[in-house]
């Protein structure tokens, strides 16, 4: 049982790993999208999955959910849609939002770093910091929006595909419990913090 426990974190180790090796062309995609196809439901599915800067976010939020354990397990991954889509019709109604990219790009650091460090703040402060960097991805999804998409199927799409991103991390989050999740789950966290700041780098030299 224990090798069976020791096979499966690997391959989660090495799920967590495979996407650094598309950062560049996942970047590139990402900044250089500048629609959102049909502007429908699928297409708010496919966005929050188009950019490893959101994806790397959002699972960030269930495994520092799953570390922080009840009821931060359930009310982090369910605060940071809600909040994410007041973010995404800021986007769509033309609301400027200051420095989105780096807001972004800075959420991967910090929520990567929370989970690489196990911490454990009060359950409103982490509430806190993960509805801060929602207000950032929901105006990303907002604004790629085209003008003959329809909002309502769009959010819907970007919010049931964020939720998803949220409970993979849950799932990962749970092999805590076996011998040497931890250490998994907090290696993780720092792939997650690199990633982050590699987006960080890359929004620096665009500026």
């Amino acid at each position: 049982m224990r090798h069976a426990r020791e096979r499966f974190c690997r391959r989660i180790a090495w799920l967590l790993a495979a996407p650094t090796a598309f950062w560049p062309v996942l970047a590139a995609a990402h900044i250089e999208a500048g629609s959102a196809g049909d502007g429908g439901f699928v297409s708010g599915l496919q966005h929050p999955i188009s950019g490893l800067d959101h994806v790397v976010a959002m699972v960030a939020v269930g495994l520092w959910g799953a570390q922080l354990g009840a009821p931060a397990i359930w009310v982090l991954p369910i605060a940071f849609p809600l909040i994410m889509a007041v973010g995404g019709v800021f986007g769509v109604m033309g609301v400027p939002v200051p420095n989105v990219e780096f807001g972004i790009a800075l959420s991967g650091v910090v929520l990567g770093l929370m989970v690489a460090l196990a911490a454990r703040p009060p359950l409103w402060l982490a509430m806190l910091i993960v509805a801060a960097f929602a207000i950032f991805h929901g105006h990303a999804h907002g604004s790629a929006l085209p003008a003959f998409g329809v909002p309502i199927l769009y959010a819907s799409g970007f919010v049931i595909a964020t939720g998803l991103l949220h409970l993979c991390g849950i799932v990962i989050g749970a092999t805590n419990r076996w011998q040497g999740g931890e250490a998994l789950i907090r290696g993780g966290g720092v792939l997650i913090a690199l990633t982050g700041a590699y987006f960080l780098y890359l929004q620096l030299r665009l500026t």
